[in-house]
C-alpha cells in the first residue's frame, strides 16, 4: 500500500506541514491509491463546522467489507486473517483464513437478507469476544446494515436504552460468554432488555456456553442451522461514501448515552492509513488489540484497520488474570505476536504481580507496543518499556476517542523520539489547537489549554444518531468553528502532546468513559436516596476510580450503611453495568452547591483526592459550612 511512510524526523514535519496545507491532496491521493471504489468521488470533503456537517469523498461508491475480504483473496485467500485465542488456554485456538473469513461473513450476509434485514436497518450486536462477533460486525456492513456493538458486560437496562435509542430491528446475542471463571447469561440479558422493548423483530442467537435458554417462537432463532443452510457466497452492497457505517454509543455528562454515528468511506480511509503507519505494520506480522470489540478501539484496530490491510489480527476472549497473570504473555509468546495494543489499566494491575509471569515468556516476536484508552502514568510506562518491550519495542501512546473514530495524536514507531506519558505529535492531516478560556487560540509551547481540532478529519463521527443538535452542542458550540474534544491538554516545549484529562463530567475509568450523570440517576433511583453526586479520583490501577457523595431520605437514615453501600452498587450495576460501580461512597447531610444550585464538583474532587489544602473561593456556596463536614467524614 502506498501510505505515506517516513523514515526520521525532518520527513515527517515535510510531510506533516503539506498535509496541514493541501489536506483534499493528502487524504485524496491516500483514499484513490489504496482502495477499491466502485465510483470516484465528485469532492474530497465539503464541510460547515457551524453546523457540524461534514462530509467526505463526496458521491464516492465503495463497501467496505470489499476492502477488508474480497480483494485480498487473489493474493491472501490462504492467509490467517483472524486468530480466535478462547478464554480457556486449554480450548483450541481457531485460524481463519481471508477466504474461510469470505465464506462466513457471506452466508451471515445472506441470513440477515433472508431475516428481513435490508440496508440502513440496525442491528445490535450483544456477542462476546468470539468469531462470530467479527463476523457479524462485516456481514452488516457488506449488507449495508448499520451494526450497534454493545459491550457484553452491560446490564439489560442499558442494552434496552442502546437498542431502543438506535430502533435496532435484530439483536445477534449469544446463550452466554465466557470471563475469566464467570459465565455471563447474554441471552437472559436480552431477553430482560427486550421486556423493555419489544420493536425487535428477530433474534440470532449463537451457542457458546451450551447454557439453557428460553427461545421465543418467530422472533429467536439458533444461528448456526441459518448458516449451514445459507449460500456461501454474497454480492456487496453498493453503498454511498457517506451511508452510515455503524452507531457506537459513549457516556455523555448529561442525560442518556450519546450514540456516535460513522460513516462508511472515511472512517474506512483513516482506520488503514492509521493501522499502517503507528503500528509499522509489515506483511506476515501478527498484530494483537486486547480490547473489545464493544468499544471503538475494537471496531478500529481488531476488525477495520487491520483486515483493510490484510493483516492477521488476534481475537482474545479471555481477561489478563486468568487463568494466571501470565496470560498476555503467554499468549504473545504462543503466537509470535508483533506488535501489542492495550490499556493502561492492564498495564498497571499486571505491573503490581511478580516479573516471573513476563519473564517466563519469549516476548522477543515484539517490534512495537502500544497504549490506549486513557494518557499512560510516568510508572506503568517505564514498567512496560522495560518488561515488555525490553527497551528496544517503540511505545505507541496513543490518543483519539469513540468521536475521533481513529488514531489521532501518537508517536510513529523509530520516527517520533518518546517521551513518558506523552502522546507526542499529530499524525499527518490532523490539525491540534490549544485554547484559552476566552475562546482564542494559545499559540507557542510550553502553554496548557482546551484540546480542540480546526480542521474535519474523515473518520471523524458525523452526528449524534437520533440528535444532531446535540451533536452541535457538546462538541462545536464551545470554540465556534472548531471539534472541542472534552479533553485537556499541554503542550511542551518542543510541541508534544499531553493529554491532562477531561474538562467535564465524563471520567475514564479502566479506559472506558463514564459518564457522571447516568450514574447518579441510577443511584438516585434507590429509594433510601434523596440525592448525590459521582466524582473520579487518582487510582493505582484503573487511572480513576469512582468516589459517591450521597444524600440519604429521612427513611434512609436508619439503615445500616454497608448494606446500602452494596445496594447502591448492584443499583449501579443493574442500570449501567458493573464497570461503573463506585470505589468509595460517603454518606452526606447536603452537598457544596451555588446559589444557582449546582454542585460545585472541584470541591469534591479534591475530598476524594485527599487534598484539602485550597478549596478556592467557596464564597459562592449556598452553604459553605458543608464542605469541612463533608472533609471530616472522608472515607
Amino acid at each position: 500500500m502506498s501510505y505515506f511512510k517516513v523514515n526520521n524526523l525532518e520527513q515527517y514535519f515535510k510531510h506533516y506541514n503539506k498535509s496541514v496545507r493541501e489536506p483534499r491532496k493528502f487524504w485524496g491521493k491516500i483514499a484513490e491509491e489504496n482502495f477499491v471504489w466502485y465510483q470516484g468521488w465528485d469532492k474530497v470533503v465539503d464541510f460547515d463546522m457551524a453546523t457540524a456537517d461534514v462530509k467526505w469523498f463526496v458521491n464516492g461508491k465503495l463497501n467496505i467489507v470489499k476492502n477488508c475480504i474480497d480483494r485480498h483473496l487473489a493474493r491472501k485467500g490462504d492467509k490467517t486473517a483472524i486468530i480466535f485465542e478462547p478464554n480457556n488456554p486449554d480450548e483450541a485456538a481457531q485460524h481463519i483464513t481471508y477466504s474461510e473469513l469470505y465464506v462466513r461473513v457471506s452466508k451471515l450476509a445472506n441470513v440477515l437478507r433472508e431475516q428481513g434485514i435490508k440496508k440502513g436497518d440496525r442491528v445490535c450486536i450483544y456477542l462476546p469476544m468470539i468469531p462470530e462477533l467479527a463476523v457479524s460486525v462485516l456481514a452488516c456492513a457488506r449488507i449495508g446494515a448499520v451494526h450497534s456493538v454493545v459491550f457484553a458486560g452491560f446490564s439489560s437496562a442499558a442494552v434496552a436504552s442502546r437498542i431502543e435509542n438506535c430502533g435496532a430491528k435484530m439483536v445477534i446475542t449469544a446463550d452466554g460468554g465466557y470471563r475469566g471463571d464467570k459465565t455471563i447469561p447474554l441471552k437472559t440479558i436480552v431477553d430482560e432488555a427486550l421486556e423493555k422493548y419489544d420493536a425487535v423483530e428477530k433474534v440470532l442467537v449463537v451457542k457458546r456456553t451450551n447454557q439453557s435458554v428460553q427461545m421465543q417462537e418467530n422472533r429467536d432463532f439458533w444461528m448456526e442451522p441459518l448458516l449451514e443452510a445459507a449460500l456461501d457466497n454474497n454480492v456487496a452492497e453498493i453503498m454511498d461514501a457517506e451511508d452510515p457505517l455503524f452507531i457506537l454509543y459513549t457516556s455523555g455528562s448529561t442525560g442518556k448515552p450519546k450514540g456516535m454515528l460513522h460513516t462508511t468511506a472515511g472512517y474506512m480511509v483513516q482506520t488503514a492509513y492509521t493501522f499502517k503507519n503507528i503500528f509499522n505494520y509489515e506483511e506476515n506480522d501478527i498484530f494483537w488489540c486486547t480490547a473489545d470489540i464493544g468499544w471503538i478501539t475494537g471496531h478500529s484496530y481488531i476488525v477495520y484497520g487491520p483486515l483493510l490491510n490484510g493483516a492477521t489480527t488476534v481475537m482474545f476472549e479471555g481477561i489478563p488474570s486468568y487463568p494466571d497473570f501470565g496470560r498476555f504473555w503467554e499468549v504473545i509468546d504462543k503466537h509470535k505476536v508483533t506488535q501489542f495494543y492495550t490499556a493502561p489499566t492492564a498495564i498497571r494491575s499486571l505491573a503490581k504481580e511478580s516479573t516471573d509471569w513476563v519473564t517466563k515468556h519469549d516476548l522477543s516476536s515484539l517490534k512495537v507496543i502500544g497504549s490506549v484508552g486513557e494518557p499512560i502514568n510516568e510508572e506503568a510506562w517505564h514498567w512496560y518499556n522495560d518488561h515488555v518491550g525490553k527497551k528496544k519495542c517503540p511505545i505507541v501512546d496513543t490518543w483519539w476517542q469513540t468521536e475521533t473514530g481513529s488514531i489521532m495524536i501518537s508517536p510513529i514507531p523509530f520516527v517520533t523520539p518518546t517521551k513518558p506519558t506523552y502522546a507526542t505529535l499529530p499524525l499527518p492531516g490532523i490539525q491540534p489547537v490549544l485554547m484559552d478560556e476566552l475562546r482564542n487560540e494559545i499559540e507557542g509551547n510550553q502553554v496548557v489549554g482546551s484540546l480542540c481540532i480546526k480542521f474535519p478529519w474523515p473518520s471523524m463521527a458525523r452526528t449524534i444518531w437520533g440528535d444532531h443538535q446535540r451533536y452541535i452542542d457538546t462538541y462545536f458550540k464551545a470554540f465556534p468553528g472548531k471539534y472541542f474534544t472534552g479533553d485537556g491538554a499541554l503542550r511542551d516545549e518542543v510541541g508534544y502532546y499531553r493529554i491532562t484529562g477531561r474538562v467535564d463530567d465524563v471520567i475514564i475509568v479502566s479506559g472506558h468513559n463514564l459518564g457522571t450523570a447516568p450514574i447518579e440517576d441510577a443511584i438516585n433511583e434507590h429509594p433510601a436516596v434523596a440525592e448525590s453526586a459521582i466524582v473520579g479520583y487518582p487510582h493505582d490501577i484503573k487511572g480513576n476510580a469512582l468516589y459517591g457523595f450521597v444524600i440519604l431520605k429521612e427513611t434512609g437514615e436508619y439503615r445500616d450503611r454497608d448494606n446500602l453501600s452494596m445496594e447502591i452498587n448492584q443499583q449501579i450495576a443493574n442500570h449501567i453495568g458493573p464497570i461503573a460501580k463506585l470505589d468509595k461512597i460517603q454518606f452526606v447531610s447536603g452537598l457544596p452547591k451555588t446559589r444557582s444550585g449546582k454542585i460545585m464538583r472541584r470541591i469534591l474532587r479534591k475530598i476524594a483526592e485527599g487534598d484539602f489544602n485550597n478549596f478556592g473561593d467557596i464564597s459562592t456556596l449556598l452553604n459553605p459550612e458543608i464542605v469541612e463536614e463533608i472533609k471530616e467524614g472522608k472515607v
